[in-house]
């Protein structure tokens, strides 16, 4: 596409075909077939059903629907239809999560106008907006929003806010003069127009040079449809450990298939011992169960003020290593604030002017006078730098409806960008003032006096030169500066721009969108956790360098760099060279995306902020997109996955921290599924060496797995935070979940468990009876994973962290408790579950038996393990 803002409003209109008459209805109709209409495309979306069916896609899930299968084959109609019931629930579960339909592209149309005003046969007319057609000229006024992208060929103070899609927070001023630089970035394109932003000032003409997916908005349309969203480490974790459960599942239940066949078992009762094999060992719950308390740890963090549109999120957050913020709203108030002021040859901190002093007192008034904002019903309404000067006069009791009205405004002359100044004409009793703002280079050449203490004098090199240092310093540490200055003119004498001259210097007021109070502190405690702070904006250099120095980002000026740099630099250099940069300033939405691939090629884990449309694809690429709830768009909110509703950097460490401990919490839980299916495996192999009846009925597994090992699992997955949590590293997202120390640990409490139901089997097989044996092997198991849970809370001794610290765990203990004796005691159900009727004594051994795994392992935890 030609480069339009570098081109004379003369040649982009003579490019696009146009004439200060506008399109004829047969040009309309040409360039409608060339360039069709003026919208965004969409996507193919995946279907509800398809998404449901998608579920079944897991080996894990195969292997139940097998096991249902022959069941049902064999006659086993209980098995089949609790197995059938737990895949169900899952894909349901799945299914829920999954199909959220993406809003991305239905907000992004949302944001054009619905009609926009066109000249069109040499009159204006109001059309629908996707009818304009390239080569349109658009008419825009205050209010309008901007529906697609063009050049400005005439403007009369037009102003149009495109914070959606550059991050700026500031109306931008557009002229028509060609820009001849060699990098502009959609901020620095003060003579075009973007589809999504709107007018806030003044009007203008604009030829239309770009509609639907190739305007900036349609890009980011483009990237948002492209960009991928990344599995988090937890559920790539999961992924693994199915993959190779599910292979070591079906080659032992092959090999003991075979091995009893060998042994000259029928085929159906070895069959039936493989599924029951298969049945043990997976975990039929895990996923319900992750689901169940991510679900908790998102109520919890919603109370914070962090929502979680997407569950698996909440574990992401643990493993952030680099957290990519905005700077604006994010890590600052998002309101300017005059910080310094230089007045009578000083600069004063805004909070100690003193109005009894003349020259101040007369700073503050003139501010308030030559300035269109007001606080109305406590609503600010203006520009957000004369507001500023509005809070600076509040903060002294000096209210501007009141001013206004003592001092009245008799004429004035508008801001205009190519004069970057603001007069006005007030009545001051007899005297009448015309007060000039603006900017300090264009203004100071206009200055004959000074004012100071004595009076106003001669302005002389020496004044402009203390003058000039001030605005340097100024501007050097991100403030935005402007200048006040005044004369006395005739009354009811007209007045324009050429009457900004022979004016006396009055004073420098110096403000900034200052940093939040608590975005020092979350630094700091990201730094500490191992976690990288990087600024990543589409605001000027110097101002986000000053910021980020403030808050402890930026520790040296070599750390920052601005998009038309990044440009430079391919992907590979950008990759080796991520992690020495700390800020990023005026970026694009391609440039964010990049930055975020660059760091995670690097093997981080990357949150990323934002709220504007041009935030979107990058939210939706980075490991966690965070999205601004207060000043965030729809678009931004529905690529992100999570949404922060009081916009706060520090929320975002405070979710972290949670989701480190839920992290813990979930793999703890994992542990105990594990452990405790590996101690039913045990049972099943040494059944299936020494040649023994089948220790437990496939029913007797799944009650186990849904029933009294679901509920302990879900309760220390709410286990609650740990305070601990941010003083650790952040966890290393290529190591496995099943990693070495892990599976030590699953094998030696599935051994501990194994050993006291194999010892229950025996005593009950010396009965005579294979039920009586199947029975006692089936409660012990049940009771002591029961009480395994207290033994999985922690890495720690439960007598260290606090026996009743988690009420869940004891809540889950009974039921479980009380359902297994409801199976053993009630007649009604022991038909269903295949179990004998017990005596008191064969009761007492199977409660000692249970026991004994928790004892163990607690004794070995106070003796070796040390809390961090």
């Amino acid at each position: 596409m030609s480069a339009y803002y570098r081109q004379s409003a003369e040649e982009v209109m003579k490019l696009v075909d146009v004439t200060k008459q506008g399109l004829s209805d047969y040009d309309v109709e040409t360039r409608q077939a060339l360039y069709g209409y003026n919208e965004l495309a969409e996507g193919k979306r995946t279907s509800t059903i398809a998404v449901f069916f998608g579920q079944f896609n897991d080996l894990l899930v195969i292997i139940l629907l097998i096991a249902a299968f022959v069941s049902f084959l064999l006659g086993e109609v209980e098995s089949t239809i609790v197995i059938l019931l737990v895949v169900i629930l899952n894909a349901i579960l799945g299914t829920v999560q999954h199909a959220k339909a993406e809003q991305s592209l239905e907000n992004l149309k949302a944001l054009s106008s619905p009609t926009a005003k066109v000249m069109r046969n040499n009159q204006i007319i109001e059309i629908a907006s996707e009818e304009i057609v390239v080569g349109d000229l658009l008419y825009l006024e205050a209010g309008d929003f901007i529906s697609a992208d063009g050049r400005v060929v005439e403007s009369y103070n037009l102003h149009s806010n495109e914070s959606s899609l550059t991050g700026e927070s500031l109306a931008v001023a557009k002229h028509t003069t060609p820009l001849d630089k060699g990098h502009e970035t959609i901020a620095d394109q003060n003579n075009m127009v973007f589809a999504g932003s709107f007018v806030t000032n003044g009007r203008g003409f604009v030829a239309v040079t770009a509609i639907g997916m190739e305007t900036e908005i349609g890009k980011i349309a483009n990237l948002l449809d492209t960009a991928k969203e990344k599995k988090t480490p937890l559920q790539v974790s999961l992924d693994h450990f199915g993959e190779k459960l599910a292979l070591g599942i079906t080659m032992l239940c092959v090999a003991i298939f075979a091995i009893d066949l060998v042994r000259g078992r029928e085929l159906v009762e070895s069959f039936m011992f493989a599924v029951s094999l298969a049945v043990a060992a997976i975990p039929e719950a895990l996923s319900s169960i992750v689901t169940i308390v991510l679900a908790f740890g998102t109520r919890k963090m919603a109370k914070e003020n962090a929502i979680i549109r997407k569950l698996y999120a909440v574990e992401s957050l643990g493993s952030v290593s680099v957290i990519c913020s905005d700077k604006t709203g994010t890590l600052t108030e998002n309101k300017m604030v005059v910080q310094q002021v230089y007045v009578d040859q000083k600069v004063i901190p805004h909070d100690q002017l003193q109005p009894e002093h003349p020259i101040e007192k007369k700073l503050l008034l003139q501010a308030l006078l030559c300035n269109d904002a007001l606080n109305r019903d406590e609503k600010e309404i203006g520009d957000p730098t004369e507001i500023a000067l509005v809070k600076l006069g509040r903060q002294f009791h000096f209210d501007e409806s009141i001013i206004r009205k003592h001092f009245p405004r008799i004429e004035e002359v508008p801001f205009d960008s190519d004069r970057k100044l603001m007069s006005t004409v007030n009545q001051f009793g007899q005297q009448t003032i015309m007060i000039t703002k603006g900017a300090v280079d264009v203004l100071l050449s206009k200055i004959v006096k000074i004012d100071t203490s004595k009076g106003a004098i001669a302005i002389t090199d020496e004044h402009r030169k203390k003058i000039e240092e001030a605005n340097h310093h100024f501007s050097k540490n991100g403030l935005r500066v402007l200048a006040i200055a005044y004369k006395e003119v005739k009354k009811n004498w007209p007045i324009d721009a050429s009457d900004e001259r022979d004016l006396t210097f009055v004073g420098l007021l110096a403000m900034m969108d200052p940093p939040r109070k608590e975005s020092q502190a979350a630094v700091e405690s990201c730094i500490k956790a191992g976690i990288k702070p990087v600024m990543i904006t589409g605001d000027h250099k110097i101002t986000a360098t000053a910021i980020a120095k403030q808050i402890g980002i930026l520790q040296g000026p070599s750390e920052a760099i601005e998009g038309h740099e990044i440009e430079k630099l391919t992907d590979e250099q950008l990759r080796e060279q991520v992690q020495d940069f700390s800020v990023y300033a005026r970026v694009t939405p391609e440039h964010k995306i990049r930055i975020v691939n660059a760091w995670q090629e690097k093997g981080h884990v990357v949150a990323m902020t934002g709220d504007g449309v041009n935030d979107g694809p990058a939210l939706k690429k980075a490991d966690i997109g965070v999205a601004m709830g207060i000043t965030g768009t729809e678009v931004a909110k529905d690529a992100s996955s999570m949404v922060l509703t009081d916009d706060n950097f520090s929320t975002i460490v405070k979710a972290i921290s949670n989701g480190r401990s839920i992290y813990t919490n979930i793999k703890n839980a994992i542990l105990f599924l594990l452990s405790g299916n590996a101690g039913a495996i045990f049972v099943v192999l040494y059944a299936t060496v020494f040649g023994l009846p089948v220790p437990f009925a496939p029913v007797h597994l799944l009650f186990i797995n849904l029933l009294t090992d679901s509920l302990p699992a879900i309760a220390i997955g709410l286990e609650p935070h740990n305070p601990n949590a941010m003083k650790d590293k952040p966890r290393n997202i290529h190591m496995s979940l099943l990693n070495k120390p892990f599976t030590v640990r699953v094998i030696l409490e599935g051994i501990l468990i194994a050993i006291s139901t194999i010892i229950a089997f025996r005593v009950g097989l010396s009965t005579g009876d294979p039920l009586t044996a199947s029975t006692m092997a089936f409660a012990t198991l049940c009771l002591a994973r029961l009480v395994h849970g207290f033994n999985s809370r922690s890495r720690e001794s439960i007598f260290a962290i606090g026996v009743f610290s988690n009420p869940y765990t004891w809540v889950a203990f009974v039921i479980g408790f009380l359902s297994l004796h409801l199976v053993l005691l009630l007649p009604s159900l022991t038909d269903m579950f295949k179990v004998a009727p017990l005596s008191s004594s064969q009761f007492v051994l199977i409660y000692s038996l249970s026991i004994m795994p928790f004892l163990v392992i607690q004794w070995y935890k106070l003796l070796f393990v040390r809390s961090k």
